[in-house]
């Protein structure tokens, strides 16, 4: 079965529920082994990268990661197309809980019509690469005023296998709380889904807004690849 196949046998309503109770919502075998070495092997291609960045010189913590330029490579822009779509509509739907009156379009052009308008024009999908003892500190991916509240996380290496220690982690502050972790526990095709800045918290009072950030780990050995796709643009 290819992604089209996976992808469509998703419950989006399972999906959304599992956001809203958990902050994040895993999908279990998103991208087959073929299609993750595929991924993979796409990482030394520089032409296909419009940026590299050394997390270390920028205080991010240590490994490098890869934004891609435009033109997307084939499965990455389908990963990009299909999801946006679904996740507008839970975006719009989470904005009402919260009593915002943000709306997202129900088309990705014209959403990125709107970053392009803002001077975001440059693709913000990437690949990051762990190796032993790095990690990522806690952070949000904003690269200007306009953002998307969602973003995809897929896991290209097997865990345990192709590395150990390396876990996403995922922290939650609501206002009056203390923090909540989260670890999601990925295999290599899986994804999660994960809030690009905050998600809706039922409270006795109603919904109130906790922020979320997320990062990963130390690497303790091996190496890690992931693909990140974030849907605006830079």
């Amino acid at each position: 079965m290819n992604f089209d196949k996976r992808f469509a046998s998703l419950d989006w309503d399972a999906v959304n529920s599992g956001l809203l109770a958990r902050g994040y919502e895993v999908i279990g075998e998103l991208c087959s082994d073929i299609e993750c070495e595929g991924l993979l092997e796409q990482y030394d291609r520089p032409e296909l990268f419009r940026k590299t960045v050394n997390m270390s010189q920028k205080n991010f913590g240590n490994g490098q990661y890869k934004y891609f330029a435009y033109p997307l490579p084939d499965l990455v822009r389908q990963i990009r197309f299909k999801f946006y779509g679904p996740l507008a509509k839970l975006a719009n739907e989470w904005a009402k809980l919260l009593g915002d009156a943000q709306v997202w379009p129900d088309k990705q052009q014209n959403f990125l019509d709107q970053c392009a308008s803002a001077g975001q024009t440059k693709a913000a999908p990437l690949m990051l690469k762990y190796v032993e003892g790095d990690y990522n500190r806690l952070h949000q991916d904003l690269y200007g005023q306009v953002t998307f509240p969602f973003q995809v996380i897929i896991l290209l290496s097997e865990p345990e296998v192709a590395f150990s220690g390396g876990d996403l982690i995922l922290v939650e502050k609501t206002p009056g709380m203390q923090l909540r972790a989260h670890s999601p526990k990925l295999k290599k095709g899986s994804a999660v889904i994960v809030p690009t800045q905050d998600r809706p918290v039922r409270e006795a009072s109603g919904w109130e807004k906790a922020e979320m950030q997320h990062g990963v780990t130390e690497l303790l050995t091996g190496e890690r690849l992931t693909l990140g796709i974030i849907f605006h643009d830079a």
